[in-house]
């Protein structure tokens, strides 16, 4: 009589609503280490400045930035009243750094089935794995242009004549970053689920992306905006993230942590239903991309 073969991975598409895979997605850790490499070195294989562009990137659209909306419009890098000095170049730098992983990885994460159809119709191992490789691969050049940043910081910090004061909010920078994670890739992954389906989502992200970042605080200080339409505007969860990461470097600014709990409750929020839209996708998704 032949023994029951046992095997370690039964492939089905009978999942419970909360089956989310995150044990097995644990076991392919190494895997997630080789796609982060991969996307990393595809980003810049065949340029002749490679990971130069990381920095090349900020710094340009900043110097634009103070250009444009600091020199030319005078539009107000203050997030609260008072007399202090911030220099508009670091101000507008670690806002376009933040929302540069945040649209990055959102916009990947939204394409996980579409731009992986071709491995995952052949291949088996848990989907999750794709974008939270496109996580942290962004997060890699998230992390040069910050360094890039805490060099010129540095460099403000030692020649005076700014505001900018050390404080202990700079022990949330980590937290901040993992807010990012979590909200970027929930929403890259509640679109990357819907997408499958219908596909004028994917021609509309970056439009809305560039909506997002004009109603976020990344061009001007929360202080241009009006005092009766602050809570609702404290309600995108990017911009507790955005002024919240400013008032740990700088030393001043604005800080609540009412409206950042509701930023880290929205992000949590979204990153569950990106989850479970996921898991449920993943099912039956080679049927329709």
């Amino acid at each position: 009589m032949a023994e029951l073969q046992k095997f370690k991975t039964v492939i089905t598409s009978k999942h419970k609503l909360f089956d989310l895979h995150i044990k097995e997605t644990w076991q392919y850790r190494d895997l997630i280490f080789l796609f982060v490499k991969r996307d990393f070195t595809s980003k810049y294989k065949q340029t002749i400045l490679g990971p130069l562009w990381a920095l090349i990137q900020p710094l340009l659209t900043t110097v634009v930035f103070t250009f444009i909306f600091g020199s030319l419009a005078g539009l107000t890098t203050a997030d609260v009243a008072g007399e202090y000095v911030i220099p508009g170049f670091l101000f507008y730098m670690i806002g376009n750094i933040c929302w540069s992983y945040f649209s990055t990885t959102l916009t990947a994460t939204s394409n996980t089935f579409i731009g992986n159809r071709a491995t995952m119709g052949k291949v088996y191992y848990p989907r999750l794995v794709t974008p939270i490789a496109t996580a942290f691969s962004d997060l890699i050049s998230f992390g040069i242009q910050f360094l890039m940043f805490l060099i010129i910081w540095a460099v403000y910090v030692i020649s005076g004549g700014t505001s900018i004061t050390i404080t202990p909010m700079m022990l949330f920078i980590p937290l901040i970053i993992l807010q990012m994670i979590v909200l970027s890739t929930g929403f890259g992954i509640i679109l990357s689920s819907l997408t499958t389906k219908y596909r004028d989502l994917a021609m509309l992200v970056s439009f809305g992306l560039q909506l997002w970042q004009y109603a976020s605080p990344i061009a001007y200080g929360l202080q241009l905006i009006p005092q009766k339409y602050l809570t609702i505007y404290m309600l995108n969860p990017v911009t507790p993230v955005v002024t919240t990461f400013r008032y740990a470097m700088f030393g001043v600014g604005y800080f609540d942590i009412f409206y950042y709990l509701i930023g880290w409750g929205i992000s949590i929020l979204v990153f569950l239903i990106g989850l479970i839209l996921f898991s449920r996708i993943e099912r039956t998704f080679m049927d329709t991309v």
